[in-house]
C-alpha cells in the first residue's frame, strides 16, 4: 500500500515530457481537478514563482533598499561621531594651541606701529643710517595703503656710502623693535665716487586696531 502511494518521480518526469503547449487551449479552467498531473505540476510551479516574485516586489526589496539606506545612514553617523570624539579627545590641546596664537598674534601686534608711532619709526630709521656711517640724502613717507587686513606704509629712502655701511644699515633696520621690510634697493655711484642707495622700507598697521586707523 506505501509503495503505490509512494511518489514517483519517473511518471512525472515522462509525463512532463509529453506536455505539449496546444494542450493549454484545451485547459478546462472551471474544473482544474480534472487536470492531468502534468499540468497540476506546472501550474503549481507557476503559481509558487509567482508567488515568490510578488513577495520579493511587494515586501522584500523595498525593505532591501530601506536597509541599504540605513547602512549608508550609519556609515555616516559613525564618521561624524569618529570626528567628533577627536575633537573632544584633543579639545585640551586646541585650547592650549589657540591661546598660544592669540599671545603671539598679541606680540605681532605690540610690533605694528600706531599714527603716533610713525614719527618714532623714521627717527629709528634715521639714526640707523647715521650710526652705520651713512649720509642720509632723503626720507619720505608715502601715502598708507589700505588692504582686507592691514594697511600698509610706505618709506623711501637715499643714503650714501660704502658697500659695508650699508648692509651695517640694513642689518639695523632688520633689527628695529618695529616691523619693517625693505623693497626695491637699487645702487649706483655717487658723484663724489661714494655709492648711493635707493631703497623703499615697508611698515604695517593692523586695520582692525582702531587707534591705528
Amino acid at each position: 500500500m506505501a509503495d503505490a502511494k509512494k511518489f514517483d518521480l519517473k511518471a512525472l518526469t515522462a509525463k512532463l515530457n509529453e506536455f505539449q503547449l496546444d494542450d493549454l487551449n484545451d485547459i478546462d479552467w472551471q474544473n482544474m481537478g480534472s487536470w492531468p498531473l502534468a499540468g497540476k505540476a506546472i501550474f503549481c510551479l507557476l503559481l509558487f514563482v509567482g508567488v515568490l516574485a510578488g513577495g520579493y516586489f511587494g515586501l522584500v526589496a523595498d525593505n532591501l533598499q530601506m536597509l541599504e539606506r540605513e547602512q549608508r545612514n550609519e556609515q555616516s553617523l559613525r564618521e561624524g561621531f569618529e570626528n567628533k570624539a577627536f575633537r573632544v579627545a584633543n579639545l585640551d590641546a586646541y585650547k592650549a594651541q589657540m591661546a598660544e596664537m592669540q599671545e603671539s598674534f598679541g606680540s605681532l601686534l605690540k610690533q605694528l606701529p600706531r599714527d603716533t608711532e610713525v614719527p618714532g619709526l623714521i627717527d629709528d630709521i634715521s639714526a640707523a643710517a647715521l650710526s652705520s656711517g651713512l649720509k642720509l640724502s632723503a626720507i619720505d613717507p608715502q601715502k598708507m595703503t589700505k588692504t582686507e587686513f592691514y594697511n600698509e606704509l610706505p618709506i623711501n629712502i637715499e643714503v650714501e656710502g660704502g658697500y659695508h655701511e650699508m648692509g651695517g644699515f640694513v642689518s639695523a633696520v632688520a633689527s628695529l623693535p618695529r616691523i619693517v621690510t625693505l623693497h626695491d634697493f637699487s645702487i649706483e655711484k655717487a658723484t663724489d665716487g661714494r655709492l648711493k642707495m635707493s631703497i623703499q622700507a615697508k611698515t604695517y598697521q593692523y586695520s582692525g586696531d582702531g587707534e591705528g586707523k
